[in-house]
């Protein structure tokens, strides 16, 4: 005897209360050298905002390198202390921030450097995986030219992972859907 299959039912609503009920958005302390705030929100293919979502970010520090066993450059220090990641939740609706520090220049895989960016996962209600994507920096014109992922886009895409500067730090808005949608990268 065969069954239907079961529907799929999406994740959440539990960000809020679960995974984000300890504060994890700032990785640098506001008033350390070099600390930027990413500001944002997350938003729906309307341009609505997106209640208990969540958004983290993994980051190499201002050097280069990764608090990760796989980056053995020991050349390249490591700030104690400094994990690279950071998770916030959406609140007010969908807004998002991060207190971090730009992160140093990395090595691609198959040679030369990446610009400056950081790595970010979206989860939302209604999304059954979450979605990954890039912030790069817009002071970065040079390596962002230059960074191989970023070149095998078009303009309108590039346009899409570089911040906004703001007089207090930098804008990145998470588009889920919609002509102007963030890009995002099958991992």
């Amino acid at each position: 005897m065969s069954l239907p299959r079961t529907p799929a039912q999406t994740v959440g609503p539990f960000f809020d209360f679960a995974l984000c009920a300890r504060p994890a958005s700032e990785l640098v302390a506001a008033d350390a050298a070099g600390a930027i705030r990413i500001e944002g929100a997350l938003l729906d293919g309307a341009g609505a905002p997106v209640p208990d979502g969540m958004v983290e970010i993994w980051q190499a520090n201002a050097a280069g390198r990764y608090a990760h066993p796989a980056d053995e450059r020991t050349e390249i220090a490591l700030e104690e202390g400094f994990l690279g990641f950071g998770r916030s939740g959406t609140v007010n609706g969908g807004s998002f921030e991060f207190v971090t520090v730009k992160p140093g220049r990395v090595p691609w895989p198959e040679g030369g450097l990446q610009a400056p960016h950081l790595q970010v996962a979206a989860f939302a209600r209604g999304l059954l995986k979450h979605v990954v994507t890039r912030i790069y920096f817009p002071d970065e014109e040079e390596a962002n030219a230059a960074d191989p992922l970023l070149s095998r886009l078009d303009e309108s895409a590039r346009s899409r992972l570089t911040a906004i500067a703001e007089s207090d730090g930098l804008r990145f808005d998470i588009r889920l859907q919609g002509p102007e949608h963030t890009p995002f990268f099958a991992v």
